[in-house]
């Protein structure tokens, strides 16, 4: 099986360069706006989209990816909704992988295996699910897997030698790499701590490894992708998205602009990465 994220990276090895992942929640500010913004972010310099799936209990989440997940909740976002979301995506763009992020429990109670064919025939590539751990891949990671998905797990700076092989054990597409302790947004990634992690992680698989938490810049996204890759950035596109909105929280016609030209900048950081290792 080889799906559209291993088509990706493969591509994206062979030109030498790692690839820019961008985080958005479905829905936010609200699906017709959400759809736009991520239909411009392939040709502003996205190689992988994550999509989050709103969730009112996120765990992970930092404040500014909270409220993207309360405003498209607050605006009848749904998980069928965010299905139809990468449906109306794939239209126009069937290459550019799509990843869904969030937690367990909206999936469960949509039922895994009737979200695991509407993933699938929506054009959804691979899933992150931060609240399930390896000692559960019974319940979503290896159905996930056999029905063609990626399973995406996480790594932390927590997750010693002893634990790597059970998080990478049934992980496919590529590993995330949470270069912070903590929630998205809390601080900055510290370059010469991730290039120690990436390169312990590399030791256990041959998966690409993205690193993604605290880069807001394209000058660190450059110096992250120079150690890794990927490099993921969700808070700053979030952040960049709601500056855009009225005060009533509502799009604006700068609002697909605003992160469309934030995602341009960042792609530019870490293109440079590959300039800056020649």
């Amino acid at each position: 099986m080889t799906t559209r994220i291993d088509t990706r990276f493969a591509e994206l090895a062979k030109q030498g360069r790692s690839a820019f992942v961008t985080f958005l929640m479905a829905g936010d500010p609200d699906p017709a706006t959400s759809l736009e913004i991520i239909k411009a972010l392939p040709k502003s310099g996205a190689d992988v989209i994550e999509i989050g799936m709103p969730f009112t209990d996120p765990m992970a989440d930092g404040p500014s990816i909270q409220a993207a997940g309360l405003r498209a909740l607050k605006a009848g976002m749904t998980l069928k909704k965010t299905l139809e979301l990468v449906r109306g995506f794939r239209k126009d763009d069937n290459a550019t992988p799509i990843v869904l992020m969030g937690y367990y429990n909206p999936i469960y109670i949509y039922g895994v295996d009737k979200f695991l064919v509407d993933a699938k025939n929506a054009g959804v590539d691979g899933l992150i699910i931060v609240d399930l751990p390896p000692e559960e891949d019974d319940e979503l990671c290896l159905p996930a897997m056999k029905a063609g998905l990626n399973f995406i797990r996480l790594a932390t700076p927590t997750t010693d030698d002893k634990r790597l092989p059970a998080v990478l054990a049934n992980t496919s597409g590529f590993v995330y790499y949470v270069s912070i302790t903590g929630i998205t947004g809390a601080a900055t990634a510290d370059s010469s701590a991730v290039s120690e992690a990436v390169a312990r992680i590399k030791r256990h698989t041959k998966l690409p490894v993205c690193v993604g938490f605290g880069i807001r810049t394209p000058e660190t996204a450059r110096d992250i992708a120079s150690h890794a890759n990927g490099a993921v950035v969700g808070t700053a596109l979030v952040d960049a998205l709601k500056n855009s909105l009225d005060a009533e929280g509502r799009a604006t016609g700068k609002t697909v602009n605003a992160v469309a030209e934030l995602t341009a900048a960042l792609a530019q950081g870490v293109k440079g990465a590959q300039q800056a290792a020649e």
